[in-house]
């Protein structure tokens, strides 16, 4: 029985039906918890229904880091222009509105 709170980023084997997978969301919200099985497959647990499975946590399968190694191609920003430059503050530009010794009452 999966007894503990569920750890995003944490493997666990189901020994009923011999699956394994990792937990990649948790909605406290919805009460759901959001799992990528090691074929890359999705699914979601009911926050009930977990801690009624039969879970081991167990350590990161071999070979399941690698899908997560990108070649420079395959980035999403690879395509695109850099990123503009930070946004300069307008106001820091603006001069006081005295002057030393021209004080005016």
């Amino acid at each position: 029985m999966a007894l503990q709170y569920p750890l995003i980023g944490t493997w666990y084997r189901d020994q009923q039906e011999q699956q394994t997978f990792e937990v990649v969301a948790i909605d406290d919200e919805l009460g759901s918890v959001e799992i990528q099985y090691v074929d890359g497959a999705i699914g979601a647990f009911e926050l009930d229904a977990w801690y009624r499975l039969p879970l081991v946590p167990i350590p990161s399968p071999e070979g399941t880091d690698s899908a997560l190694d990108l070649s420079r191609e395959d980035r999403w920003w690879h395509d695109q222009n850099p990123p503009p430059p930070p946004w300069d503050d307008p106001l820091e530009r603006i001069e006081a509105d005295f002057f030393p010794g021209t004080d005016i009452d």
